[in-house]
């Protein structure tokens, strides 16, 4: 009886730990209010710059509660959303952020490993 081979993921993604001393990331994060998916996101935005970025980036946090209006800027239509102004080009994350790998894939600080 033959067995067949187990297929091989291909390898996961392998973060950048180094950033171009040159870039420097503008953030802007949408909110509404200070409900705990809002604050949840500011906190794990928080962790990931001051690892991956330190002292490479600014965090503009907007409440649409109390300006509506600044949801325009961006198009924004789902909150919590993180938009990466800079570098560009514009990047837009919807969520709280918690899911590391996907938020460092979003703002570009994750490259795939060559198979």
């Amino acid at each position: 009886m033959k067995v067949k081979a187990k297929k091989r993921l291909p390898n996961p993604p392998k973060i950048v730990e180094e950033v171009d001393p040159d870039e420097h990331y503008d953030l802007r994060l949408y909110v509404a209010g200070q409900t705990p998916r809002s604050m949840a996101a500011f906190a794990n935005l928080k962790r990931l710059c001051e690892h991956y970025l330190a002292g490479k980036y600014r965090i503009e946090v907007i409440d649409l509660m109390k300006k509506p209006h600044r949801a325009r800027d961006d198009e924004i239509i789902a909150i919590p959303t993180l938009v990466r102004r800079l570098p560009a080009p514009i990047r837009k994350i919807i969520g709280d952020l918690g899911d590391r790998e996907r938020t460092l894939v979003g703002l570009e600080l994750s490259a795939r490993r060559e198979t």
